[in-house]
């Protein structure tokens, strides 16, 4: 096993390479061991070099409600009336703090996500 650094899409393709080669390599063998250091210094490469920005809070809450099959209705518990349940996932109303906490606690969506700056957008 010669593991070293992944510094360029060079070494990252070596690599990959190599781990679709050993891929299914048992666990606690050389080739296993070799297999998670690959993966760990993969994914280190992946993160700096290929970063994945979080959904914005409209884009989350349409992929929670396609998750869970639901409709622009099943929102009204957690955003208020269906008008504002229309204006939030058309845009043109931001979240609340009462909103995102509801939406983090009743749907599990993730606070980083609801967080976020999202644009508005504007009535012409």
């Amino acid at each position: 096993m010669q593991i070293k650094p992944i510094k360029n899409d060079d070494d990252y393709g070596v690599a990959m390479r190599r781990i679709a080669e050993i891929f299914d390599a048992e666990v606690n063998t050389p080739e296993g061991d070799e297999l998670d250091v690959l993966t760990t210094l993969v994914e280190a490469y992946e993160s700096k070099n290929f970063p994945i920005a979080p959904p914005d809070p409209v884009e989350a809450i349409r992929f929670r409600m396609e998750q869970l099959g639901l409709v622009d209705a099943d929102l009204v518990p957690y955003l208020g009336q269906r008008s504002r349940v229309s204006e939030v996932l058309h845009r043109k109303r931001r979240l609340t703090l009462s909103m995102i906490r509801n939406l983090n606690h009743g749907l599990d969506i993730p606070l980083d996500c609801l967080v976020q700056e999202y644009p508005l957008v504007k009535d012409v």
